[in-house]
């Protein structure tokens, strides 16, 4: 049995900061429960940069966002440890590789159409991610959820969205007032982080750790908020002007600034606002052609919601905003990208003084661990919608078991699990050798 480290780790540099954030833009894969999951276990448990406690208060806030949660939760620790320029530098990481490659993915589709070998890598990622996202709903719940109380709420939120489709909004803002309502009925059940310390007790120390006061730049002022809205606002005044000559571009930045302040509960949730703009209304791509790049941003590192730079990138080309296919495809994928992730920004740097004042005071800080009680039930959804999708690819919502049963998924997806869970594997690992076999599946089969 490992040796519970005594000191916290040295100081990091932004340089150090740089590189990590950097590798993780190239290997998140598994959506926003494996990005989550891979941040925790990277940063609090290896690293500890950041202790549980803390890592969960700032995981909560994102929760509550608009937005892809993974990127903002990089962004938030990014931005804790360096002030604004680590905020800037980890979300852009995050979702820049993902922004070239499916850049690079949209224009090989619309040149060379479907490619065997790719649906092959496909193929044996998939069930790759089922296991990643049942692993960090356990990791989470395993963690998080402290007592009856929780895990009663979280299986709540899994019963409410599973069976009664109930919208990932209504769900946080139910668990939110119930961690309200606990925190003062039975403060006892809804206190986060374990007790003063915990987090220590099971990794050692962290730089930031659970009674680090925050560092100057974090501390909230009404001076800094201002100045800090002002700023997003001419940014993104700007932008829009920059774009205002060419009116599908235009019409893009409007649309998926709209777009970004509509996606709480995660991509997912958004999905059909996209589709009835990006299909129906601007005509920017077809409903094959949507769901070819939702395949790919499954598949792909990076938050979901990059399906956005999809989008842009075919919408650029149909619409021909510029002469060169190429070019219109990578400005609609720039203005698509640049759009939606603006916000993230702002929610962050803007918000993140006020969370970190408010971090230990029970009337703030039960609704949000009420919030983590359902986000556990919710991911635990997100693992039973990827393995329907994945076990019986034919299914639909009336016929959920139409079709073959494809088993070569399941073996995939348990023998990656038990990967994780039991022989503690590097994620990227795993997912590397499933993608290996569903490549070599596909021409042998």
């Amino acid at each position: 049995m490992d040796t519970v480290p005594t000191t916290a780790p040295a100081p990091v540099t932004l340089g150090e900061s740089f590189k990590y954030w950097l590798k993780l833009g190239f290997i998140s894969f598994g959506g926003p429960a494996g990005q989550i999951s891979m941040m925790h276990q990277e940063l609090v448990e290896k690293r500890r940069w950041i202790s549980e406690h803390r890592y969960l208060h700032a995981l909560n806030y994102c929760m509550l966002l608009p937005g892809p949660e993974a990127t903002q939760l990089a962004i938030y620790i990014s931005w804790l440890m360096h002030g604004i320029r680590g905020g800037i530098i980890a979300g852009v990481l995050f979702f820049l590789p993902s922004f070239l490659l499916l850049s690079l993915l949209a224009g090989l589709y619309l040149a060379y159409g479907n490619l065997p070998w790719v649906q092959g890598i496909f193929y044996g990622i998939r069930p790759a991610v089922v296991a990643v996202v049942l692993f960090a709903a356990w990791r989470i719940g395993s963690r998080a959820l402290k007592n009856q109380v929780l895990w009663t709420m979280a299986a709540l939120a899994f019963i409410g969205i599973f069976v009664f489709n109930i919208a990932f909004p209504w769900i946080v803002l139910a668990a939110g007032l119930l961690g309200a309502i606990g925190g003062k009925l039975a403060p006892h059940k809804f206190k986060s982080g374990g007790g003063h310390g915990a987090s220590a007790r099971e990794y050692g120390p962290a730089i930031i750790d659970d009674d680090t006061p925050p560092p100057a730049h974090a501390r909230f002022s009404w001076r800094k908020l201002a100045l800090k809205l002002v700023a997003f606002v001419l940014i993104w005044l700007g932008a829009m002007l920059a774009i205002q000559g060419t009116p599908d571009l235009y019409n893009m930045g409007e649309f998926f600034t709209k777009a970004a302040f509509l996606t709480i509960g995660g991509a997912y949730a958004v999905l059909p606002y996209v589709y009835q703009g990006g299909v129906e209304h601007f005509q920017w791509l077809t409903g094959p052609q949507m769901m070819d790049g939702l395949a790919l941003g499954e598949a792909t590192p990076g938050p979901l919601i990059m399906i956005v730079t999809w989008v842009g990138y075919l919408g650029g080309v149909a619409k021909g905003v510029f002469d060169n296919p190429v070019a219109a495809g990578l400005a609609g994928a720039a203005v698509a990208t640049f759009f939606t992730f603006l916000p993230s920004f702002l929610f962050i740097l803007v918000g993140g003084p006020l969370i970190e004042a408010t971090r230990g005071e029970i009337r703030f800080t039960a609704p949000l661990t009420g919030i983590t009680a359902a986000v556990v039930g919710v991911i635990l959804n997100l693992a039973v919608f990827f393995a329907w999708h994945t076990f019986w690819p034919q299914g639909t919502a009336d016929a959920p078991f139409a079709g073959i049963f494809d088993w070569f998924p399941v073996i995939i997806a348990v023998a990656a699990f038990i990967a994780l869970w039991k022989y503690k594997a590097d994620i990227m690992k795993v997912i590397g050798v499933c993608a290996l076999l569903g490549l070599v599946y596909s021409f042998v089969k």
